[in-house]
């Protein structure tokens, strides 16, 4: 929601991402993570937001309040402390999906790895002169060949992939 409010305002008001950055003494690519919901802005930074824009924080985070209320800190706080959680929650579910993304293919890769050996060389005893057998031995032969050269190296990605998504602390 604040992202989205992020990004209406800026372009109700004409501004570019790039004008601004300017204004907020921030890089493009931090409004672009704002606005895209991959980052929040701090409370100092909030401020600095509605000042440019022309709005109330609270706007910001999508409240509608009357004019009389004041807009306190805490209240701020509280909010951005949600926010924060809420993409923190986000980022440790992206990173557990791709951990185990990681050790799912490790494990289809090592089971194509036994699969391979428990068939061992029996196709080559296959009648090549049939075409059909011809075609599938060297299809066989030709992915076996490849795969065998390449999995290990996709293992060690993989393994490194794993243990660099695994849970920190």
């Amino acid at each position: 929601m604040l992202n989205e409010n992020i990004r209406a305002l800026r372009a109700s008001k004409g501004l570019s991402q790039e004008e601004l950055a300017l204004k907020l003494n921030v890089v493009r690519q931090t409004v672009s993570k704002w606005e895209r919901g991959l980052s929040v802005p701090d409370a100092e930074m909030l401020i600095a937001i509605g000042e440019v824009l022309g709005t109330p924080v609270s706007a910001l985070l999508g409240e509608t309040v009357s004019q009389t209320e004041p807009e306190g800190l805490q209240m701020l706080s509280e909010k951005l402390e949600v926010l924060n959680d809420q993409f923190a929650r986000a980022q440790e579910s992206k990173r557990r999906a791709l951990c185990v993304l990681c050790i799912a293919i490790a494990a289809a890769i090592a089971l194509t790895l036994i699969a391979l050996a428990a068939i061992g060389d029996s196709y080559l005893e296959w009648d090549f002169s049939n075409p059909e057998y011809a075609v599938a031995g060297t299809m066989l032969h030709g992915f076996e060949w490849v795969f065998v050269r390449v999995a290990p190296f996709a293992l060690l990605a993989l393994a490194m992939g794993a243990i660099m998504t695994r849970k920190k602390g």
